[in-house]
C-alpha cells in the first residue's frame, strides 16, 4: 500500500496500488463530475447540433451545396485530427489548467461562429471549435479516470460518461431542432458560452488541481506525423462524398496519411519521450475497445444522417419534430449506461456488455432497413431506434471504463484522447461510407423506375429511401463486426477497474 496526498481540497487519501480509496475521499468529487458531464457533453453535442440548422445557414450564409459539408467535417476533423496532441498537452501541463483552457478557447470560437457574416468565417470557427475541443475532451476524461478509483463509484461515474457520449449527439440533434425553431441558428453555436462559464467556475472550484510533468518534453515530429496523418485520412473520406472513392485527391489524400502514420508509428519506437506511448495501443483489451468505439461509431453516425434527412425531407417533419424524433434513442442510451451498464460492470466482464450491445443496436438497424416512404413513427420507426439506443448504452460505458482502466497517471490523458480519437474518426468515416453508398443506390434506383415526369417526385422520395435502407444494411453489418471484436478482443475481468493509478514500470514506459 502507498499512501499519497490527493490534492482536492486538502483532503489527504490513501490508496491502494489498485488506485481504490480507502480513506476520506473528497465530498465534493460527484459534484466534479457534473462539471465534467456537462463539458462533455458540449464537445459531443456539438458534433451535430448544427446538423438540423445546417439547411437555415446555408440559406444565411449563402453556402454552395458542393461547400455546405465544411460546417460538420471542420470540426470532426479539427477534432480527431489534434487529439493524440490535446491528450498529452493534458499530461504536460496538468489535466485541469487544460480543462479550463479548452473551455475558455470552445466559448470563444463558439461566439466566432454564431456572429459569421460569411461561410469562411463560419467555417474557421467550426475547425476552432474542433482544435479547443481536442484540448477539453481528453482533459475531461482524464480527471474523471483519476478521480473515481473505487471500483463502484468508477462504474457509477463511468456510467454517466458513457451515457453522455452516447447519446450527446442525439441530444445535439433535438437542440438544434428547439434552437432553430424559436429562435434561429446562430445560437446552435452561442448556447455554448454559458454552458463553458458554468463549467469554467465549476472546475476551478471543484476539480483537483494536480500539477503537469514539467520535465517531459513534447514530441514535436510524432505531432506533425500523427495529427498530419489522422487529417488527411479524415480529410481523405470527407471529401470522398462530393469528389468519389476513386478521385486522385481522395486516393492521395489517403496514401498521405497511411505513409504518414506509418512513420508516425515507426518514430514513436525512437523517441524517449513519444506522443503516443505504444504500450497503450499494445494492451489487447485496450486495442479491442478502440476498434469497438470506432466501428460502433461508424454505424451510429451513418443512422443520424439518414434519419434526420428521412424526417425532415421525405416525411416533411420540422426541425423541432425531427429533434424530438431522437428523443427515444437518447432516453434508451441512458437507460442502457447508467441503469444496466454501470450496475453490472464491477459483476461481470466488460464483453459480457459489450457484445449483446452491439448485437442489439444491429437488431434496431435490421428493424429501419424496412423503412419506407409512408412508415408510421411509432410502430416501425421508434422501435429501431430504442433498441440502437439501449445498445449503445450497453457498448459504450464499458469501452471507455476499460480502455482507461490500468493507466499510468502520466499516460491517462493520452489515452483518454486515443478513445476520443477513435469516436471522431469513426463518425467521420461513417459519415463518409455510408452516405456514398446511399447516394450510390438511390441514384441507380432513381434512374431504373423512373418512367415520367409525373411519377418523378414519389420515384425521388422512394429512390432516397432506398438508399438509406441500404446503407442502413451496411451499418448493420459494422455492429456485428464490432461485437465480434468485443468478444475477441475484450477479456479483462471486473477487477482491472480502479487501477488508474497503479504505476507503470519504467521499461515499460519505454517500450
Amino acid at each position: 500500500m502507498r499512501t499519497d496526498p490527493w490534492s482536492s481540497g486538502g483532503v489527504s487519501v490513501t490508496r491502494t496500488g489498485g488506485g481504490a480509496a480507502s480513506g476520506v475521499a473528497d465530498p465534493r468529487r460527484w459534484w466534479g463530475l457534473v462539471i465534467i458531464a456537462l463539458a462533455q457533453l458540449m464537445v459531443v453535442l456539438d458534433a451535430t447540433i448544427v446538423n438540423i440548422a445546417l439547411p437555415s445557414a446555408q440559406r444565411a450564409l449563402g453556402m454552395s451545396d458542393g461547400n455546405r459539408q465544411w460546417v460538420i467535417t471542420a470540426y470532426s476533423l479539427a477534432f480527431g485530427g489534434l487529439l493524440l496532441l490535446g491528450g498529452r498537452i493534458a499530461d504536460l501541463l496538468g489535466r485541469r489548467r487544460t480543462f479550463i483552457i479548452g473551455l475558455i478557447g470552445f466559448a470563444v470560437a463558439s461566439a466566432l461562429g454564431g456572429a459569421a457574416i460569411t461561410s469562411g468565417m463560419l467555417y474557421g470557427a467550426r475547425a476552432l471549435q474542433g482544435a479547443f475541443a481536442a484540448v477539453l475532451a481528453p482533459s475531461a476524461l482524464s480527471l474523471l479516470t483519476t478521480t473515481f478509483t473505487d471500483p463502484k463509484e468508477r462504474g457509477k461515474a463511468f456510467g454517466v460518461y458513457g451515457a453522455l457520449a452516447g447519446s450527446g449527439s442525439a441530444i445535439g440533434l433535438i437542440a438544434g431542432g428547439l434552437l432553430t425553431e424559436y429562435l434561429n441558428w446562430r445560437w446552435c453555436l452561442y448556447v455554448n458560452i454559458p454552458i463553458a462559464v458554468i463549467a469554467v467556475c465549476g472546475g476551478l472550484a471543484l476539480l483537483p488541481g494536480r500539477p503537469g510533468h514539467p520535465g517531459a518534453r513534447l514530441d514535436v515530429p510524432g505531432v506533425l506525423l500523427g495529427c498530419g496523418g489522422l487529417v488527411a485520412v479524415v480529410y481523405g473520406f470527407s471529401e470522398a462524398e462530393p469528389r468519389g472513392w476513386t478521385d486522385p485527391l481522395v486516393l492521395t489524400l489517403f496514401a498521405v496519411g497511411v505513409v504518414l502514420l506509418a512513420a508516425f508509428v515507426w518514430w514513436q519506437t525512437r523517441v524517449p519521450q513519444p506522443l503516443l506511448p505504444l504500450h497503450v495501443v499494445r494492451e489487447r483489451n485496450r486495442v479491442g475497445c478502440f476498434l469497438t468505439m470506432a466501428l460502433a461509431v461508424i454505424g451510429m453516425f451513418g443512422l443520424f444522417l439518414f434519419m434526420t434527412y428521412y424526417m425532415q425531407v421525405v416525411r416533411g417533419y420540422s426541425p423541432l419534430r425531427t429533434g424530438l424524433g431522437y428523443l427515444p434513442l437518447t432516453a434508451a442510451i441512458v437507460v442502457g449506461s447508467t441503469q444496466i451498464s454501470a450496475r453490472l460492470l464491477p459483476r461481470v466482464a466488460p464483453r459480457v456488455l459489450m457484445v449483446p450491445g452491439m448485437v442489439l443496436a444491429a437488431g434496431g438497424l435490421l428493424i429501419l432497413t424496412r423503412m419506407r416512404v409512408d412508415s408510421a413513427y411509432a410502430t416501425e420507426i421508434m422501435p429501431g431506434l430504442v433498441l440502437i439506443g439501449l445498445g449503445m448504452g450497453l457498448t459504450f460505458m464499458p469501452v471507455f471504463a476499460t480502455a482507461t482502466a490500468g493507466v499510468a497517471p502520466r499516460d491517462s490523458g493520452v489515452t483518454s484522447a486515443t478513445v476520443n480519437t477513435s469516436q471522431q474518426v469513426g463518425g467521420s468515416i461513417g459519415t463518409a461510407l455510408l452516405n456514398t453508398v446511399a447516394t450510390t443506390s438511390s441514384a441507380a434506383y432513381i434512374a431504373a423506375h423512373l418512367r415520367n415526369a409525373a411519377q418523378k417526385g414519389l420515384v425521388v422520395r422512394e429512390g432516397m429511401v432506398h438508399g438509406y435502407t441500404v446503407a442502413i444494411w451496411w451499418a448493420a453489418g459494422i455492429m456485428l463486426l464490432a461485437a465480434l471484436v468485443a468478444g475477441l478482443m475484450v477479456r479483462s475481468k471486473p477487477s482491472a477497474y480502479g487501477a488508474a493509478e497503479a504505476p507503470v514500470p519504467e521499461d515499460v514506459r519505454r517500450a
